[in-house]
Order: C-alpha cells, then sequence, then structure tokens
C-alpha cells in the first residue's frame, strides 16, 4: 500500500522516540506547519503537538535573578488536532490506558500525510482498529484535514467523539527554554458557523497577530458520503471550544469521522479579519478526498521539479526525499505569496525560538534552481528589513547595513545576551550576535539568485540596493593598516562559534577572521560588478560615490589573510592557542559535539583552544571553487594552489567537533574533489543526522533547515558538480561510482532542465514544455546550447587519482 521508497515507517510506539517522530512526520504548506502528534494525545513530557506559522512571533520578558531577559519566539499557536474517542461514556482513550495490539506511524513522504494504524483493546475487553490521516493542504494555503476510520472489531455500543480546538497552549517544546516565559496567546473569543463547525480567534500578546482557527467535523457510514445524524454537545471557554459528537456504532462496521479545518491569521492579504475568513472558507471546503486530491496533484507538481533519483543508493535516496519534503515544507510557492524568511529549524519546533539565521545559505542553491520564485519571496524578507539594518549600522557607528545575526519579526537583533549551557546548569554570556558575517551570507545569496535567473528586474529594484549597502557596512568595519598595507576587520566572530574573544580579553570579537575577510573581499570587487549592470540614474538614486568605488577596488585587492604552518589561519593569533586533548575528551565523553559547553562545565575556556564547532575558514573552498579562489586570492597578491585547499581542510577537521550538522554538509562539499571516500561518509552523517538524531535529542525540537537543504545541494552542486561560469550553466561530477543512474530536474535562466547520469555519459535535456531562453550548458570546456526540446551529452573524464584517500 506504501510505496518504502517515499515512506517512514515505524512498526511499534516507543515513548521515548515520539517528540522525535512527531518532528519528522510534521506536515505542512509553507504557510503553516503541524508536528505529528497523535491527535487523542495531550501536551506532555511525550507528545508536543506544536502549530507553528511564519511571522507569528512574540516578544516576552523573563525576570531571571531580578533580571529582566527579553526574548521574541515563533508562537506554538491553537491545536487543531484535537480528536478523542470515549466509549459508553468512559474516559476518552490514550495508548497507556489500552493494550496496544498492534500499532504503525506511517509518514507519506510523497505527501506529507501522517497515517497511523492502531488496534487496542480496552479494560473491557472491546477490541477496535482506529485508523487516522491527516495532511496540511498543499494546494489551498490555509487548509488542514484529518480523517479516521474507526472500526469496532467485537462490540457495539454508543461513543462519543470530542472535535476541539485548543488555544491553552504555550511554548514549552525546548527543555533549556522552560525558565523562560513561554505564554504567549491571549484568548479572544470562541464561535460556530454552523451544527457541524466550531471556531476559535486567539491574540497574540504583544505582537496583536490574530490568529483563527475553524473546524467542521462530521461522521459517515464508511461508504457513505451522507453525514450520519449524530447528536452534538457544544462546551466553550475564552480559549478552547469543542463538539461532542455521540452515535452508536455496530461490530465489524466502520464509521469515518472528517474534521476539516481552515486557519488564517490577521497578517494574511485580502481578508477581512481571520475568523470571519476562517469560517467561511471551512463551509466552503470538500470533503477529505477531494481536499486530498488537490493537495496530492499540487505535490505531484512539486515532485516533478525537484524529486532526486539516485537508485544505486536506496536509503541515501529515501532521505533525500524526506529532505525534499521538510524543505517545501517550510519554503513552497505558498511561502512566497508571504513575508516569511527561513527559521533555522523550520516550522515544526521551537529550537532557536524559531529564528532565521544564515542557515538559508545552504537553502537557496536548491531553490534557485527549480523555484527561484520562492527563493526571490524569501530575499525580499531581508529587503523590508533593510531599514532595521541600516538602524543597527548606524547604532553601532558603522554605515551601511548590517543584518543581525537572528532575525524574527521586524529585524531587530533576536540574539540572547545569555544561554544556557545544559551540561553545567549555568547560563553563560552569548557574543553571538558579532557573526556579522551574516550580511556577508546575504549579499552572497542574492548574486546567486541572479545568476541562477538573470532576473535583471530584481536585482535593480531590490538586490542591489541590499547589496551595496552590505558593501558600505564592510567597508566602515575595516579599517587600513598601513603597516601591512592592508585591511582589517577586528571584533567579529566567524561561523566557528567556539572562539568569542581572546583568551583572558575583556573585549568581544576576534581580529581577522579569514573566513569573513576574504568575503568582504570577494563583496567588494562583486559590488563593483554590480554597479555595472545599473543605469547612471539607479546608480545616482543609491548614492553611489566615486570614494566609494575607490574603496571597494582597494578592499578588493588589500584585504589582509592570516596564515600559519602552511594554512589560513582561522583567524589571526590562531597559531598561539593551546592544543586540546581531543583523545582524552572522546574518551570521557559519548559526544564531544559541544566541546564549548564540556569545558565551560569543567570550568575551562573555550577560547583558549585550537578548536572549532563546525566549519569556519573551510567554509571559503565550500562556497567558491578553484575557478573563483584562486583569482581572488591572486588578487589579493596571496598564493593558491590545491595543495592550500587541502592542507587546511586537513588541519582544521582534526580540530573540529561538528558541533553543528551544517559541518558535515560543508566538509562533505569540499571533500568530494580530493578524498570522495571520506566526502560520501560524511554526506551519509549529513544525511542521518536528523533522522537518527545524531545530535542526541536535538531534532524533536525542530528539523534543520540548513542539513536537509545542504544534502539536496552536495547532490547538485558537489557530486554533479553544477555550478555557473560566465552565464554557463557547468557539469564537473564527482563520485560518479555512486552516482550511476541519478537523474533530477532543474531549472536555469527559467528553462526547465533534466540532468542524468549513465556510466561515463552525463546527458541534459532542454524541455520544450516551459523552455524560457535557450541555454549554455557543459563539461570540461565542451559547451553547447540547447533549444526547446534538445538534448546533449557529454563523457564524464575520469576522476583524478589522489593519494592518502
Amino acid at each position: 500500500m506504501y510505496d518504502p521508497e517515499f515512506t517512514l515507517d515505524y512498526a511499534h510506539f516507543d515513548s521515548e522516540a515520539e517528540g522525535l517522530r512527531e518532528a519528522l512526520t510534521s506536515t505542512g504548506n509553507g504557510y503553516f506547519c503541524t508536528r505529528g502528534t497523535a491527535e487523542w494525545e495531550d501536551m506532555g513530557e511525550v507528545h508536543y503537538p506544536g502549530t507553528y506559522s511564519h511571522g507569528c512571533y512574540n516578544r516576552e520578558t523573563t525576570i531571571m535573578g531580578g533580571r529582566p531577559v527579553l526574548n521574541e519566539d515563533l508562537v506554538n499557536l491553537p491545536n487543531w488536532l484535537v480528536l478523542k474517542l470515549r466509549i459508553e461514556g468512559e474516559d476518552a482513550i490514550r495508548l497507556e490506558t489500552v493494550d496496544v495490539l498492534s500499532y504503525r506511524h506511517i509518514y507519506d513522504i510523497r505527501t506529507a500525510t501522517v497515517i497511523r494504524e492502531v488496534r487496542f483493546r480496552d479494560r473491557k475487553g472491546r477490541e477496535t482498529s482506529l485508523h487516522s490521516r491527516r495532511f496540511v493542504s498543499m494546494a489551498h494555503s490555509h487548509q488542514a484535514a484529518l480523517s479516521w476510520t474507526l472500526t469496532p472489531e467485537n462490540w457495539s455500543g454508543r461513543v462519543e467523539l470530542v472535535s476541539a480546538l485548543d488555544g491553552r497552549v504555550t511554548n514549552r517544546a525546548v527543555a533549556r527554554y522552560r525558565d523562560l516565559e513561554g505564554r504567549h496567546l491571549d484568548p479572544v473569543s470562541p464561535r460556530t458557523f454552523s451544527p457541524e463547525t466550531i471556531a476559535l480567534k486567539v491574540q497574540i500578546r504583544q505582537s496583536d497577530i490574530y490568529i483563527a482557527q475553524s473546524a467542521r467535523t462530521c461522521v459517515f457510514r464508511d461508504e457513505d458520503r451522507e453525514p450520519l445524524e449524530v447528536d452534538r454537545e457544544l462546551y466553550q471557554m475564552e480559549d478552547y471550544i469543542q463538539q461532542v459528537l455521540e452515535f452508536d456504532v455496530t461490530e465489524g462496521v466502520p464509521v469515518r469521522v472528517e474534521k476539516m479545518v481552515a486557519m488564517f491569521t490577521s497578517r494574511d492579504d485580502a481578508i477581512t479579519e481571520p475568523l470571519a475568513a476562517a469560517g467561511r472558507h471551512v463551509l466552503r471546503f470538500p470533503d477529505f478526498a477531494e481536499a486530498f486530491d488537490d493537495h496530492k496533484a499540487a505535490w505531484d507538481e512539486l515532485w516533478d521539479i525537484c524529486d532526486v533519483r539516485l537508485p544505486k543508493e536506496p536509503r541515501a535516496q529515501l532521505l533525500l526525499r524526506l529532505h525534499v519534503s521538510h524543505v517545501l515544507q517550510v519554503c513552497s510557492r505558498n511561502t512566497a505569496k508571504h513575508d516569511a524568511g527561513v527559521p533555522a529549524r523550520g516550522l515544526n519546533g521551537e529550537a532557536y525560538r524559531g529564528h532565521v539565521f544564515w542557515d538559508e545559505l545552504y537553502v537557496y542553491p536548491f531553490l534557485d534552481m527549480r523555484m527561484p520564485e520562492v527563493t526571490k519571496g524569501l530575499i525580499l524578507y531581508r529587503y523590508r528589513r533593510l531599514g532595521e539594518a541600516r538602524a543597527a549600522a548606524r547604532e553601532a557607528g558603522y554605515s551601511g547595513a548590517m543584518y543581525p545575526w537572528q532575525s524574527g519579526s521586524d529585524g531587530t537583533e533576536e540574539t540572547q545576551t545569555i544561554h544556557l549551557n545544559p551540561i553545567s546548569g549555568q547560563w553563560d554570556p552569548d557574543l553571538s550576535r558579532n557573526q556579522r558575517h551574516v550580511s556577508a551570507a546575504i549579499f552572497y545569496n542574492v548574486w546567486r539568485y541572479y545568476q541562477a535567473t538573470d532576473d535583471f528586474d530584481f536585482l535593480t529594484d531590490y538586490g542591489a540596493e541590499m547589496m551595496l549597502e552590505i558593501a558600505r557596512f564592510w567597508t566602515s568595519i575595516a579599517h587600513y593598516n598601513p603597516q601591512r598595507d592592508r585591511y582589517e576587520i577586528h571584533g567579529v566572530m566567524g561561523p566557528d562559534e567556539f572562539h568569542e574573544r581572546y583568551p583572558a580579553s575583556d573585549e568581544a570579537g576576534l581580529r581577522n577572521n579569514a573566513y569573513t575577510n576574504v568575503m568582504v573581499a570577494w563583496i567588494a570587487a562583486k559590488a563593483l560588478e554590480v554597479l555595472e549592470h545599473l543605469s547612471v540614474s539607479r546608480q545616482t538614486a543609491l548614492r553611489v560615490t566615486d570614494a566609494e568605488r575607490h574603496t571597494w577596488a582597494r578592499m578588493s585587492r588589500k584585504m589582509f589573510v592570516p596564515f600559519h604552518d602552511g594554512v589560513i589561519s582561522q583567524f589571526e593569533g590562531y597559531e598561539e592557542l593551546e592544543e586540546l586533548d581531543w583523545e582524552h575528551y572522546r574518551s570521557s565523553y559519548p559526544n564531544v559535539q559541544r566541546m564549548d559547553r564540556i569545558l565551560k562545565a569543567e570550568g575551562k575556556d573555550p577560547n583558549r583552544y585550537k578548536l572549532a564547532k563546525q566549519a569556519d575558514t573551510v567554509m571559503l573552498f565550500f562556497l567558491f571553487d578553484d575557478n573563483e579562489l584562486r583569482p581572488l586570492f591572486e588578487r589579493l597578491g596571496y598564493r593558491y594552489d590545491r595543495e592550500l585547499m587541502r592542507r587546511t581542510v586537513d588541519y582544521y577537521d582534526r580540530r573540529t567537533s561538528h558541533g553543528s550538522t551544517l559541518s558535515f554538509v560543508t566538509y562533505a562539499g569540499v571533500l568530494a574533489g580530493f578524498d570522495p571516500v571520506s566526502s560520501w561518509e560524511r554526506f551519509l552523517v549529513a544525511l542521518e543526522s536528523d533522522v537518527s538524531d545524531v545530535q542526541g535529542g536535538t531534532t524533536k525540537e525542530g528539523i534543520h533547515m540548513g542539513v536537509m537543504a545542504g544534502t539536496l545541494d552536495l547532490l547538485q552542486r558537489y557530486y554533479v558538480g553544477a555550478r555557473i561560469y560566465g552565464g554557463v550553466l557547468m557539469f564537473r561530477p564527482q563520485l560518479t561510482d555512486r552516482l550511476d543512474g541519478v537523474s533530477f530536474s532543474m531549472r536555469y535562466l527559467g528553462t526547465p532542465l533534466r540532468v542524468q547520469i549513465h556510466g561515463d555519459k552525463l546527458s541534459v535535456l532542454a524541455e520544450a514544455e516551459g523552455f524560457r531562453v535557450p541555454v549554455r550548458v557543459g563539461i570540461n570546456g565542451d559547451v553547447v546550447e540547447l533549444g526547446p526540446g534538445e538534448s546533449c551529452q557529454f563523457r564524464i573524464p575520469p576522476a583524478p587519482e589522489y593519494a592518502d584517500t
């Protein structure tokens, strides 16, 4: 019944694993997302029903030790799932109160549908089967649907179904946040719209966003389209409303229950207010079967664009598809209609408080080449917050735009100033807001989007303004050192995150983080290139001066990059730090990924040691390949060769704890060219990181968007080697023994392409349907232009042999 290539299947209930499974089997549509919690279970230590929607944030203050601590959270919205079964007036059925005869929890990846099949025996010996299906519609962004098929196997009698909307929920999914204020909803009113329909409206406390949900619940004989006559009893409070549906069931005769749900917020377009919209729409919704057909058709269209075939690696195939499903649940065409960024942990948990980080750097490459309109909408989230980025720069004494490390509702800095160390139980200072490289990532994302789409209007109307303001920020934070005849940047953190300052120093930040400085040199050069695309009037409107042009030209040639022992230094002075006894810590602790917390719990300062949470300097080789880095370093006056990359990667690999799953993605991509065996091993770890919860409990708090999308990008950009150079989509396949039979769709300059590898041949087809413009594709210097319906085939050159692999 279920396609194993598109199915997660849990054959028994496991209370310890349920939180993880709820996150992995969430269902969403790019507007809102709901965790895969069983409908009949309440919030507690085992189960956590959670529904989240883009932009629904709230700020609350917690008094900690007499000190006010302000945080903004993505709000857990009212629980629309509630559907409970009572038999002959007894308490509602829960798994812990019955004998479970059989249990399956299934996730249909292809349609993001949550399925449970349960048989149980209650305390009076009655045996019942329950088949549950539910989805959040990809076809209609405000729609969700839930269906039960209930069969009394050895009894007949009277049952009651409780169908409710529950606004009493709080944010408490993340244990380390539970000392912080988690109440975010105020009641407004319950309501009914018809005998079958209940509705609830709540208000987010500080942000004043209104949320409305409505639910239409009906009961049918299994094959009958006409609803059964049932007795209904209504109960409501300010923040909770339920109907109790009472009816008779007969032994062996299935009944079907359908709960159709609508959700709106006051942030939505084209409504008068959310409660009226929810009530109106839920009355118009079709039944479950018709709604599911629409939902499935929408997903089929997405899979035609986004599916990845990897037939020789069935486990990797399954997990890649799981990652596609989750990326699209957060970033779909529905998302593009709203003011939405990319929450680093998706829309199915509360880790990182639902904030937007730099993880979009790993998400956009997959979307750029398939649904660039979604990337465009997500980049506009940043553009709309350009004013706050400018204000932040001014307040810090800089010019241009300084984007926050953590962004939420309005683009102000949401990074906490203290962070709980779960090992020590202590609240430590958090200086991670000094990761100014988020602004460099935004610049990079805009340019890569433009390369993939040639969206000139977007570049001139929005992108260039952001890019030039970011370049201005870097101009103002950098300073010229005449002794070195170089520009330097002080007081920042790199992606590493374990180093916040120098040992024994009271001054936050580091000097000359190599990743940051090289990115700034690239930005300075690229800003000049962006100007060439703009009309004189647009340049005038953006107030570009000759002095700025001159400074950017100098910075592109004179940024300081630190080196030591023949490798690029993570930051200036890194070589003076102490070596860490990795062997000791790996033998003493079951998991050393968060070495910073371990060291702090031991009373030691992580800043003293040569270690890294994740790839930092190595990121340069991930974002740029040799064709880009070589001229960049040579323009700076530094010698560059492939051995520099190899030495640098090897050096930091031995000193990196991979405390972020993004690190496995980065290393897998960088190693693909010279250590394919190790690259594939990291790729497999990255694939398993969420589904197997390799960090030991973090995935239940929300999936990792960056690593899920990053694995898809690894296949596309690093293993198949699809990159854009000078208006040509070039391929440089790696690990071809693993890739035999791989195929996927792409979209370049608006033209849909089908890419396949068979043996030592790579073929590209420009599809006639949807064709926009001729595209140039190539491999190893052999370039072909494709028109509508045309295809080409290239021979893949043999991979070079490397020693020590």
